[in-house]
This record gives structure tokens, C-alpha cells and sequence, in this order.
């Protein structure tokens, strides 16, 4: 009988380092085969994890963000659409509008999509744009935006394909925060000082040719082709093939279909043994995500009596993904920094994490207050809530009697712990200590280097903080 080790059962042993300081370390690595990422930081398609507000933190932080398939198919769009529009070099599908529209929708419509400003269209030309500067004292909602848009005739443009350092000095000389881009004509894109500022503020982040940040969507096996059509057309630059029990004839057929019609990574999960992996590359996988019930809302191993303990897992799938130089994403079980550390040093490329990111600002929902203490809730993707609020959302009305489903998941509450950005930074010294610890000076030594040391019950107790813990 094999033995299965999780995080908690092993340490690394320390090794001579030629760092003088852990922020040396570089952390940059892949998700898939043509995806690379700056910090090796993930956040889960949980609906309680990651939407867009959640992709644009973790890509500007130079991870990525994997939004949750438990919507419609359009809701999801959207949600990688508004990653895409948060920042870029050059919006090449800027929003537009016809100019008989009334101040109050094009408000609506920018409060929707979160953007500043629309670009007033009449018969494919170029008449106008409205911005948030044009309605500022309006007192008549209801006038249409054609009598306060700032005119063609008024209006600055430059050629597309202008190169940036062009447009921050057209943009400077006309004191003018919006610069269209016209080619014939006609109207290809769109330059805003407000997204050059936010890329020259996050010089870490994750961006796209275009500049553009980095968003990946998670899709399961039913409506796999539709969605991976639509949000293709949307820009997102990876797929998650999410799928409890991965090594399946079912999953291998399907991920041969999407590797034969559409040219894009695909990351397929959750497997947890060699023989899996084996399968899925052989079938077309860019990338392995691991984890067969280490999650602190699954309940999979109580429930099925199935999985492999985390660090044996990863060490054996891994394995077989480096013959074939295929990155392994570790997802699930680590409740601190030294466990990312730990999960990497044993062969994943990346971390794909919902308790780390569930009860920051960036989650979906609200701060729930209890006994003085502030929470959010963490729902498990195979939970009880989850079902239900998914049957909502098919059907479009409340359900009221109890399913008649099986799960393998809880609802949880967990810590508020405000913005996002402080967390993924703690996570990523973690990273870089664990690096400086052992001997190396970037991942890819840090996994040479890597050493291990089981430990007993007493090794971990004594590994563990104590002292006076101020909340009891």
C-alpha cells in the first residue's frame, strides 16, 4: 500500500543561498504551455471567487484569474469582456452609440460596462463622443446625447497603429483623455489616458499583445463547445476544462474536440494520479490541474472515500507531466504561504487557490457581520448552495422546495481580509522565502534544489505558531 503525504506531513530542508534578500527570487512560470504568468497565483472558478473584479486584481498583480462557468453562457461573456476592457493599449471594440439615445441610458449603459465614455455613431461614422465630463451638471436626463457630446468637428484623432509614445503626446499637447483611432475613415480603435496610466501602475501585471489583461475561463463538459466559441470571440486567452473526476473517457473525447476545432491553451482538472496524466496530455492538455478533494469546501473524500493526499499527487503527476514539459497547477489544501511553497518545490508550476481569495474585497458578495466579526461566504462549487443557486439561475425563478441533488461540497464562512493585493503579496514573499530557502534563485531551481522531510505529529505542532491567541 503506497503512502499518501499532504502539506502538513512534510517540510523543505534548508539549503545554502546566494540570495541577499528573498525579493530577489524571480517567481515567473507557466499555467499552460503558452501561458505565462508573473507570480504563480491563481483564483478558482468559484462563484464566491472569481468574477471579473477578482481576474483584473489577480492579472494586475501578474497572475491570473479563472472566471466561474455557473452563470449563462452570456453572463459569463461579459465577464471576461469587462476584464478585457478594464485596461489595453488600444481598445479595438470601444462601446458605441447612436445619438438619438437619452443621457440616462448612455449613463446606464457606462455604469454597466464600467467604463467612462461612448463613442456616438451614425450610419458607421464617427460623430461624436460622450464622457462623464458632459453630463456633470445636467439637470434633463431624458435630452439625447447629441445635444452635449462633444462633435466630430471637435474632435481629435489619429491614425491606427500610432505607437504609444505618439499617443501620450497627442494626448498631452490637446489636454484630451480620449484619442479614437480611424483608418479610411473609419473608426478601429480606441486610446485612453486613464488605461495607459493603469498599465504604466502595474508594471508586473499580465498583459496580452495589445496590453490587454490576461483572463481565463472555466468551462465544463455539457456546453463546452458553445461556450468555448463565445468566449473565444471575447478575447479570453486560456480555458479550464473543469471537471471533478477529469480521467474520464467522457473528458478525453471532449478535450479532442476542443484541441481539433479551436486554436487555444486548455488546462484540464482535477485528476490526481501519473496514469491520468498520462491520458490527458497523450489527448491534448496544455496544462494539469491536481486535486482530488483537498479543499476545505469538498467533500469528496468523505463522501466517495476517494483522492490522493495533495503533495503525493502533484509529485505524481508531475512526473509524467515534465517528460512531456507540460505545467502542473496545484488546486486546493493549502491554507498558508509555506504550503504554495511547498506544492511548487514539488513540481506545479502554479497554484489554483479559492480559499486564499474567497472574503477579499475582490470576491463576489457581501461582508456578513457575526458576533462582532466580519465574514464572506466561500461556497464549494459541489455544495448543496451552489446546486440551488444554479437551478435559479437556469430556471429564472426561486426555488422553494429542496433539491433532489448530490453533493460533495459545504458552504463555509471566511475571514474578511480586504483588498486582494495584500494577500497575493504575503502569498508571493511566502514564495520567495521558500525559493531563498532552498538554494535557489527562481522555480525552476527551486524544484532542482528541492528537498523534503517528513514529519511527525509533534514536527507540526511544533512548526505552528503559539502563544496568548487574542481572539479567544
Amino acid at each position: 500500500m503506497k503512502l499518501g503525504l499532504t502539506y502538513s506531513n512534510v517540510l523543505l530542508v534548508p539549503k545554502r543561498t546566494s540570495l541577499t534578500s528573498r525579493s530577489e527570487a524571480d517567481v515567473k512560470t507557466r499555467f499552460t504551455k503558452n501561458v505565462s504568468l508573473n507570480i504563480p497565483l491563481v483564483s478558482a472558478n468559484m462563484a464566491t471567487v472569481t468574477e471579473h473584479k477578482m481576474a483584473i486584481a489577480l492579472a494586475r498583480e501578474g497572475g491570473l484569474g479563472i472566471i466561474h462557468q455557473f452563470g449563462t453562457v452570456k453572463e459569463q461573456v461579459e465577464e471576461v469582456k469587462k476584464v478585457k476592457r478594464r485596461t489595453s493599449y488600444i481598445i479595438d471594440d470601444p462601446i458605441t452609440v447612436k445619438p438619438n439615445i437619452t443621457i440616462r441610458e448612455a449613463v446606464k449603459t457606462m455604469e454597466d460596462l464600467d467604463i467612462t465614455s461612448l463613442l456616438v455613431m451614425e450610419q458607421e461614422q464617427l460623430i461624436g463622443i460622450f464622457t462623464s465630463r458632459d453630463y456633470l451638471f445636467e439637470e434633463n436626463w431624458e435630452r439625447p446625447i447629441s445635444e452635449v457630446m462633444t462633435p466630430q468637428e471637435k474632435l481629435v484623432t489619429a491614425p491606427f497603429g500610432i505607437s504609444i509614445e505618439q499617443a501620450k503626446k497627442i494626448l498631452y499637447e490637446h489636454r484630451i483623455e480620449k484619442l479614437p483611432l480611424m483608418e479610411n475613415g473609419r473608426l478601429k480603435g480606441l486610446i485612453t489616458t486613464k488605461d495607459i496610466k493603469r498599465i504604466d501602475n502595474w508594471p508586473n501585471s499580465c498583459r496580452n499583445n495589445k496590453g490587454q489583461l490576461v483572463v481565463g475561463a472555466a468551462i465544463g463538459i455539457k456546453d463546452a463547445m458553445e461556450r468555448a466559441k463565445v468566449l473565444i470571440e471575447a478575447g479570453v486567452d486560456v480555458l479550464v476544462l473543469d471537471v471533478a473526476h477529469a480521467h474520464s473517457d467522457l473528458v478525453i473525447e471532449k478535450l479532442k474536440e476542443l484541441k481539433s476545432t479551436y486554436q487555444i491553451d486548455v488546462m484540464v482538472g482535477n485528476i490526481a494520479t501519473a496514469g491520468a496524466a498520462e491520458d490527458l496530455i497523450k489527448a491534448g492538455a496544455d496544462g494539469l490541474k491536481v486535486g482530488i478533494g483537498p479543499s476545505s469546501v469538498c467533500s469528496t473524500r468523505i463522501i466517495s472515500g476517494a483522492g490522493v493526499p495533495q503533495m503525493t499527487a502533484i509529485m505524481d503527476v508531475v512526473s509524467v507531466a515534465k517528460k512531456y514539459n507540460i505545467p502542473v497547477c496545484a488546486d486546493g489544501g493549502m491554507k498558508y504561504p509555506g504550503d504554495v511553497a511547498k506544492a511548487i518545490a514539488a513540481g506545479a508550476s502554479s497554484i489554483f487557490s479559492g480559499y486564499f481569495f474567497a472574503g477579499t474585497d475582490e470576491a463576489p458578495g457581501m461582508i456578513i457581520l457575526k458576533e462582532g466579526r466580519r465574514y464572506k461566504k466561500y461556497i464549494g462549487s459541489a455544495s448543496y448552495e451552489s446546486n440551488h443557486i444554479r437551478q435559479e439561475i437556469k430556471t429564472g425563478q426561486k426555488v422553494s422546495k429542496r433539491l433532489d441533488v448530490y453533493v460533495e461540497g459545504i458552504s463555509n464562512l471566511v475571514d474578511y481580509k480586504g483588498a486582494v493585493s495584500e494577500v497575493i503579496k504575503n502569498i508571493v514573499k511566502g514564495i520567495q522565502s521558500g525559493i531563498s530557502y532552498c538554494g535557489g534563485r527562481d522555480i525552476a531551481e527551486m524544484q532542482k534544489n528541492a528537498e523534503f522531510i517528513e514529519i511527525t505529529s509533534a514536527g507540526w505542532e511544533e512548526s505552528n505558531t503559539r502563544g496568548y491567541k487574542l481572539s479567544e
